[in-house]
Protein backbone atom coordinates (compact mmCIF):
# COMPACT_ATOMS: atom_id res chain seq x y z
CA UNK A 1 0.00 0.00 0.00
CA UNK A 2 1.43 3.48 -0.90
CA UNK A 3 1.29 6.06 1.74
CA UNK A 4 1.82 9.59 0.63
CA UNK A 5 4.57 11.79 2.14
CA UNK A 6 4.28 15.57 2.52
CA UNK A 7 7.39 18.17 2.78
CA UNK A 8 5.43 21.16 4.42
CA UNK A 9 7.65 24.69 4.85
CA UNK A 10 6.25 26.62 7.30
CA UNK A 11 10.01 28.48 7.93
CA UNK A 12 8.25 31.63 6.53
CA UNK A 13 4.79 32.67 5.01
CA UNK A 14 5.50 33.28 0.83
CA UNK A 15 8.45 30.89 0.03
CA UNK A 16 11.53 32.79 -0.79
CA UNK A 17 12.09 31.92 -3.96
CA UNK A 18 8.73 32.77 -4.98
CA UNK A 19 9.02 35.91 -3.84
CA UNK A 20 12.09 37.23 -5.38
CA UNK A 21 14.80 35.75 -8.27
CA UNK A 22 17.83 37.63 -6.79
CA UNK A 23 18.91 39.30 -3.73
CA UNK A 24 17.30 41.89 -2.22
CA UNK A 25 19.00 45.53 -1.75
CA UNK A 26 17.05 45.97 1.38
CA UNK A 27 13.46 45.79 2.73
CA UNK A 28 12.65 48.37 0.67
CA UNK A 29 13.17 46.17 -2.66
CA UNK A 30 11.14 43.17 -1.01
CA UNK A 31 8.38 44.82 0.80
CA UNK A 32 5.78 45.16 -2.52
CA UNK A 33 6.91 41.85 -4.11
CA UNK A 34 5.84 40.23 -0.54
CA UNK A 35 2.89 41.88 -0.06
CA UNK A 36 1.81 41.25 -3.72
CA UNK A 37 1.88 37.30 -2.87
CA UNK A 38 0.22 37.64 0.84
CA UNK A 39 -3.78 37.06 -0.55
CA UNK A 40 -1.98 33.50 -2.16
CA UNK A 41 -0.25 32.29 1.26
CA UNK A 42 -1.68 33.78 3.82
CA UNK A 43 -4.59 31.92 4.63
CA UNK A 44 -6.20 29.75 7.12
CA UNK A 45 -5.20 26.12 7.55
CA UNK A 46 -7.03 23.45 6.30
CA UNK A 47 -8.98 21.24 8.72
CA UNK A 48 -6.88 17.96 8.61
CA UNK A 49 -8.99 14.60 7.34
CA UNK A 50 -10.14 11.85 9.14
CA UNK A 51 -10.34 8.67 8.18
CA UNK A 52 -6.51 8.32 7.11
CA UNK A 53 -5.31 4.59 7.40
CA UNK A 54 -3.66 3.88 10.17
CA UNK A 55 -0.11 2.69 10.23
CA UNK A 56 -0.04 -1.48 10.63
CA UNK A 57 3.79 -1.98 10.36
CA UNK A 58 6.04 -3.02 14.02
CA UNK A 59 7.46 -0.41 15.29
CA UNK A 60 10.79 -0.68 17.23
CA UNK A 61 11.10 0.18 20.80
CA UNK A 62 13.76 3.91 20.64
CA UNK A 63 16.20 3.86 23.49
CA UNK A 64 16.07 7.84 24.21
CA UNK A 65 18.95 7.48 26.63
CA UNK A 66 21.34 6.48 24.30
CA UNK A 67 19.87 9.05 22.13
CA UNK A 68 20.18 11.48 24.02
CA UNK A 69 24.32 10.49 24.94
CA UNK A 70 25.04 10.41 21.00
CA UNK A 71 24.46 14.21 20.38
CA UNK A 72 26.93 16.67 20.19
CA UNK A 73 25.95 19.30 22.23
CA UNK A 74 27.77 21.31 23.88
CA UNK A 75 26.45 20.76 27.88
CA UNK A 76 28.18 23.73 29.61
CA UNK A 77 25.67 25.90 28.46
CA UNK A 78 22.57 25.45 30.33
CA UNK A 79 19.10 25.37 30.47
CA UNK A 80 16.44 28.09 31.02
CA UNK A 81 13.73 28.63 32.66
CA UNK A 82 11.91 31.30 31.49
CA UNK A 83 10.17 29.78 28.66
CA UNK A 84 9.02 26.29 28.30
CA UNK A 85 8.90 24.26 25.05
CA UNK A 86 6.14 22.74 22.97
CA UNK A 87 3.49 23.63 20.76
CA UNK A 88 0.82 23.95 23.44
CA UNK A 89 3.80 26.49 25.16
CA UNK A 90 4.41 28.33 22.52
CA UNK A 91 0.31 28.99 21.53
CA UNK A 92 0.07 30.15 25.20
CA UNK A 93 2.98 32.57 24.68
CA UNK A 94 1.43 33.64 21.70
CA UNK A 95 -2.27 34.66 23.08
CA UNK A 96 0.02 36.37 25.93
CA UNK A 97 1.67 38.63 23.69
CA UNK A 98 -1.45 39.47 21.73
CA UNK A 99 -3.77 39.97 24.92
CA UNK A 100 -0.70 42.09 26.88
CA UNK A 101 2.12 43.38 24.79
CA UNK A 102 0.72 44.11 20.74
CA UNK A 103 -0.97 46.90 21.98
CA UNK A 104 2.28 48.89 22.73
CA UNK A 105 4.67 47.28 20.34
CA UNK A 106 5.08 50.12 18.14
CA UNK A 107 6.08 52.61 21.67
CA UNK A 108 8.09 49.82 23.32
CA UNK A 109 9.75 47.08 20.90
CA UNK A 110 13.14 49.13 20.60
CA UNK A 111 13.21 49.56 24.49
CA UNK A 112 15.45 46.88 26.29
CA UNK A 113 14.50 48.20 29.78
CA UNK A 114 11.04 47.10 29.29
CA UNK A 115 9.28 43.82 27.77
CA UNK A 116 7.86 45.08 24.45
CA UNK A 117 9.19 42.11 22.10
CA UNK A 118 6.71 39.08 21.69
CA UNK A 119 9.79 36.65 22.33
CA UNK A 120 8.38 34.05 20.06
CA UNK A 121 11.33 33.42 18.57
CA UNK A 122 12.43 30.78 20.18
CA UNK A 123 9.50 28.51 19.21
CA UNK A 124 9.56 30.13 15.43
CA UNK A 125 12.61 28.85 15.31
CA UNK A 126 12.06 25.51 16.06
CA UNK A 127 9.06 25.35 14.62
CA UNK A 128 6.58 24.94 17.86
CA UNK A 129 4.73 28.00 16.28
CA UNK A 130 4.60 29.30 12.34
CA UNK A 131 5.01 32.91 11.23
CA UNK A 132 1.77 31.99 9.64
CA UNK A 133 -0.19 30.91 12.55
CA UNK A 134 1.46 33.94 14.68
CA UNK A 135 0.45 36.66 11.37
CA UNK A 136 -3.29 35.38 10.99
CA UNK A 137 -3.67 35.73 15.07
CA UNK A 138 -2.40 38.91 14.56
CA UNK A 139 -5.01 39.85 11.88
CA UNK A 140 -7.68 39.03 14.08
CA UNK A 141 -6.79 40.45 17.25
CA UNK A 142 -8.13 43.82 18.59
CA UNK A 143 -5.43 45.69 18.42
CA UNK A 144 -5.24 48.88 16.46
CA UNK A 145 -3.67 49.08 12.67
CA UNK A 146 -0.48 50.86 13.74
CA UNK A 147 0.53 48.08 16.05
CA UNK A 148 -0.44 45.26 13.33
CA UNK A 149 1.43 46.40 10.89
CA UNK A 150 5.17 47.28 13.14
CA UNK A 151 4.15 43.55 14.14
CA UNK A 152 3.83 42.04 11.18
CA UNK A 153 6.75 44.24 9.26
CA UNK A 154 8.91 42.15 11.50
CA UNK A 155 7.70 39.02 11.12
CA UNK A 156 6.73 38.89 7.66
CA UNK A 157 9.11 41.35 5.79
CA UNK A 158 12.03 41.32 7.72
CA UNK A 159 12.06 37.48 7.81
CA UNK A 160 11.87 36.85 4.36
CA UNK A 161 14.81 39.55 3.98
CA UNK A 162 16.92 37.51 5.89
CA UNK A 163 16.04 34.26 4.21
CA UNK A 164 16.49 35.39 1.07
CA UNK A 165 19.84 37.06 2.34
CA UNK A 166 20.70 33.30 2.91
CA UNK A 167 19.37 31.67 -0.03
CA UNK A 168 21.16 34.20 -2.49
CA UNK A 169 24.29 34.48 -0.57
CA UNK A 170 25.75 31.31 -0.61
CA UNK A 171 28.90 32.91 1.35
CA UNK A 172 26.06 34.48 3.85
CA UNK A 173 28.25 33.80 6.69
CA UNK A 174 31.88 35.36 5.36
CA UNK A 175 33.15 39.03 4.50
CA UNK A 176 32.28 38.20 1.05
CA UNK A 177 29.06 38.56 1.50
CA UNK A 178 29.11 42.18 2.23
CA UNK A 179 28.35 44.56 -0.07
CA UNK A 180 31.21 46.10 -2.40
CA UNK A 181 30.91 49.74 -0.47
CA UNK A 182 31.32 48.24 2.88
CA UNK A 183 34.01 45.63 1.63
CA UNK A 184 35.85 48.88 0.60
CA UNK A 185 35.51 50.65 3.27
CA UNK A 186 36.19 48.21 5.98
CA UNK A 187 39.50 47.45 4.11
CA UNK A 188 40.05 51.16 4.03
CA UNK A 189 40.13 50.73 7.89
CA UNK A 190 41.46 47.56 8.90
CA UNK A 191 44.67 49.21 10.09
CA UNK A 192 43.00 52.13 12.06
CA UNK A 193 44.11 51.83 16.08
CA UNK A 194 41.65 50.15 18.05
CA UNK A 195 40.98 51.56 21.25
CA UNK A 196 40.06 48.37 22.85
CA UNK A 197 40.65 44.97 21.70
CA UNK A 198 39.04 42.03 23.15
CA UNK A 199 39.96 38.31 22.80
CA UNK A 200 36.62 35.71 22.28
CA UNK A 201 36.78 34.58 26.06
CA UNK A 202 36.36 37.82 27.71
CA UNK A 203 33.95 39.01 25.22
CA UNK A 204 32.25 35.80 25.85
CA UNK A 205 32.36 36.21 30.01
CA UNK A 206 31.17 39.38 29.25
CA UNK A 207 34.60 41.46 30.81
CA UNK A 208 34.81 44.44 28.88
CA UNK A 209 35.13 48.00 30.16
CA UNK A 210 31.34 48.76 28.25
CA UNK A 211 28.69 48.06 31.17
CA UNK A 212 25.71 48.30 28.71
CA UNK A 213 27.69 45.68 26.07
CA UNK A 214 28.26 43.38 29.43
CA UNK A 215 24.73 43.07 30.37
CA UNK A 216 23.85 42.48 26.66
CA UNK A 217 26.40 39.69 26.57
CA UNK A 218 24.74 38.74 30.01
CA UNK A 219 21.27 38.67 29.00
CA UNK A 220 22.43 36.31 26.28
CA UNK A 221 24.40 33.67 28.22
CA UNK A 222 21.26 33.98 30.89
CA UNK A 223 18.19 33.91 29.50
CA UNK A 224 18.92 32.29 25.42
CA UNK A 225 17.62 35.65 24.35
CA UNK A 226 19.16 38.84 23.76
CA UNK A 227 16.55 41.97 23.44
CA UNK A 228 16.62 42.84 19.61
CA UNK A 229 17.78 46.45 19.91
CA UNK A 230 20.37 45.34 22.02
CA UNK A 231 21.69 43.35 19.01
CA UNK A 232 22.80 45.47 17.60
CA UNK A 233 24.53 47.86 19.58
CA UNK A 234 26.29 44.33 20.78
CA UNK A 235 27.41 43.51 17.13
CA UNK A 236 28.43 46.61 16.11
CA UNK A 237 30.86 46.64 19.28
CA UNK A 238 32.51 43.22 18.43
CA UNK A 239 33.47 45.26 15.04
CA UNK A 240 34.70 47.94 17.32
CA UNK A 241 37.03 46.08 19.35
CA UNK A 242 38.21 43.42 17.40
CA UNK A 243 41.26 43.13 15.41
CA UNK A 244 39.79 43.00 11.71
CA UNK A 245 35.89 42.22 10.19
CA UNK A 246 36.53 38.53 9.72
CA UNK A 247 37.54 38.35 13.63
CA UNK A 248 34.33 40.57 14.68
CA UNK A 249 32.04 38.28 12.20
CA UNK A 250 33.29 34.85 13.64
CA UNK A 251 33.06 36.02 16.97
CA UNK A 252 29.69 37.23 16.15
CA UNK A 253 28.34 34.43 14.66
CA UNK A 254 30.05 31.56 17.48
CA UNK A 255 28.49 33.59 20.42
CA UNK A 256 25.45 33.65 18.78
CA UNK A 257 24.78 30.70 17.47
CA UNK A 258 26.14 28.90 21.00
CA UNK A 259 23.48 30.94 23.13
CA UNK A 260 20.54 32.01 21.36
CA UNK A 261 18.05 30.08 21.21
CA UNK A 262 16.98 31.11 17.90
CA UNK A 263 20.63 31.11 16.68
CA UNK A 264 21.91 29.38 14.01
CA UNK A 265 19.44 31.08 11.73
CA UNK A 266 19.10 33.62 8.79
CA UNK A 267 17.88 35.75 11.27
CA UNK A 268 20.93 35.80 12.85
CA UNK A 269 23.38 35.84 9.96
CA UNK A 270 21.17 38.70 8.33
CA UNK A 271 21.40 40.96 11.71
CA UNK A 272 25.33 40.28 12.19
CA UNK A 273 26.13 41.24 8.22
CA UNK A 274 23.90 44.45 8.98
CA UNK A 275 25.57 45.42 12.08
CA UNK A 276 29.54 44.40 10.85
CA UNK A 277 29.06 44.60 7.15
CA UNK A 278 26.38 47.12 5.99
CA UNK A 279 23.99 44.12 4.16
CA UNK A 280 20.48 45.72 3.65
CA UNK A 281 21.79 49.43 4.92
CA UNK A 282 23.60 52.19 3.04
CA UNK A 283 26.49 54.03 3.73
CA UNK A 284 27.29 56.33 6.58
CA UNK A 285 29.32 59.28 7.47
CA UNK A 286 33.24 57.97 7.32
CA UNK A 287 34.46 56.99 11.00
CA UNK A 288 37.33 55.40 12.51
CA UNK A 289 37.42 51.34 12.53
CA UNK A 290 34.02 51.69 10.85
CA UNK A 291 34.71 53.91 7.78
CA UNK A 292 31.14 53.87 6.27
CA UNK A 293 29.38 51.57 8.35
CA UNK A 294 26.24 52.55 10.60
CA UNK A 295 27.81 53.14 14.36
CA UNK A 296 26.45 53.09 17.50
CA UNK A 297 27.10 54.20 20.36
CA UNK A 298 26.41 54.10 24.55
CA UNK A 299 25.56 57.79 24.45
CA UNK A 300 23.08 57.00 21.64
CA UNK A 301 21.88 54.21 23.53
CA UNK A 302 21.54 56.61 26.76
CA UNK A 303 19.37 58.47 24.36
CA UNK A 304 17.00 56.07 23.24
CA UNK A 305 16.25 54.29 26.50
CA UNK A 306 16.91 54.03 30.23
CA UNK A 307 20.45 52.34 30.07
CA UNK A 308 20.92 51.81 34.07
CA UNK A 309 17.25 50.37 34.44
CA UNK A 310 18.56 48.12 31.38
CA UNK A 311 21.68 47.34 33.44
CA UNK A 312 19.71 46.48 36.58
CA UNK A 313 17.12 44.54 34.90
CA UNK A 314 19.93 41.94 33.78
CA UNK A 315 21.34 41.98 36.86
CA UNK A 316 24.94 41.69 38.67
CA UNK A 317 27.70 40.24 36.59
CA UNK A 318 28.31 38.09 39.57
CA UNK A 319 25.53 35.54 39.07
CA UNK A 320 27.41 34.87 35.05
CA UNK A 321 26.87 31.35 34.76
CA UNK A 322 30.66 29.42 34.04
Amino acid sequence: MGIPFYEVDSCNIVPCWLASGKAEYGAYTLRGKVKRLLPEFLREFPALQDGLPAWNGRVEGIDWKEAEKSLRVDRSVGEVDWLRPGSKAARKALLKFLDHRLAQYPDERNDPSKDGQSNLSPYLHFGQLSAERVALEVGKSDADDTAKEAFLEELIVRRELSDNFCYYNPRYDSFDCFPAWARRTLDKHRTDKRRYVYRLEELGNAETHDDLWNAAQMEMVRRGKMHGYMRMYWAKKVLDWTESPEDALRIAIHLNDRYELDGRDPNGYAGIAWSIGGVHDRAWPERPVFGNIRFMSYDGCKRKFNVKAYIAKVGPRETMPR
